[in-house]
């Protein structure tokens, strides 16, 4: 399979809901009382949401295309609203990378992780902050091999319920 990544534009946005959505419930809806799931998707995974994003001169969005079917994304956001909780200078926040249900191990996630790591340098980024959840144990192994390392405990909300959160960052 080829990855080929581009910028995701306006007219992505639909799809990238679509895959957004998919993706987070694959591997979080299980968590969450139906009312917060729907309400967190209605509020930060709608077609208008991604829209709005795209519009943010803060913000890029790249997505993986995987021989005509988009595989994954990242969203990147700086400066990041994570600063305050590290003495980096101009962090930048990696706010999603999520690959398809099913295209995990395929090197999608890698491919868009070294977009983030580029486009931070080339911002003059000195540091990359995410957030994940604290059981998300696969996801936590996949941003140590790249040398992210906890820097503090915070929440994260999905509806009215407040998920434990470990807040990485990697010096660049």
């Amino acid at each position: 399979m080829s990855v080929v990544l581009r910028r995701a534009t306006k007219e992505d946005a639909k799809a990238l809901s679509a895959l957004a959505t998919d993706a987070f419930v694959a591997a979080f809806g299980h968590l969450y009382r139906a009312e917060d799931l729907n309400a967190f998707l209605a509020e930060h995974r709608t077609a208008d949401v991604y829209r709005q994003e795209m519009a943010d001169p803060g913000t890029r969005i790249a997505l993986a295309d995987a021989d005509g079917v988009i595989a994954g994304y990242a969203l990147i956001h700086w400066p990041s609203e994570f600063a305050p909780e590290s003495d980096a200078s101009r962090p930048l926040a990696l706010h999603q990378l999520y690959c398809a249900p099913g295209m995990t191990g395929h090197g999608t996630g890698a491919a868009l992780m070294e977009w983030a790591l580029s486009e931070a340098r080339a911002l003059g980024c000195d540091a990359v902050q995410l957030s994940v959840w604290s059981e998300n144990h696969a996801a936590q192994r996949f941003y140590a091999r790249y040398g992210f390392s906890k820097i503090a405990d915070i929440g994260f909300m999905v509806g009215n319920q407040r998920d434990e959160e470990f807040l990485l960052e990697l010096r660049l």
